[in-house]
């Protein structure tokens, strides 16, 4: 199934060189494959996975783990930000 990919501030230092322009990549999953299983794959530090959305939906980090991406899902993630 295909993912898009959506790294946000210094989380698309993850994605290759070519991507970081626009943040994004499409990814090529198994059915099933959670948010969790591509944090894990693609080696992102677990505490700057701070905010994440699938569809623009807010998954809590307790359902990470279990919430499965269908295909044509957009999954987008976001580390801490701070502003005053």
């Amino acid at each position: 199934m295909k993912v898009e990919l959506k790294l946000f501030a210094m989380l698309s230092d993850y994605l290759p060189a070519d991507a970081r322009r626009s943040n994004r990549i499409d990814l090529e999953l198994d059915p099933g494959t959670t948010p969790a299983q591509v944090i894990e794959r693609l080696s992102l530090p677990l505490k700057q996975c701070h905010l994440v959305l699938i569809n623009g939906v807010f998954v809590p980090p307790e359902a990470r783990a279990v919430r499965a991406l269908v295909d044509g899902d957009a999954l987008a993630i976001w580390p801490p930000i701070a502003g005053g």
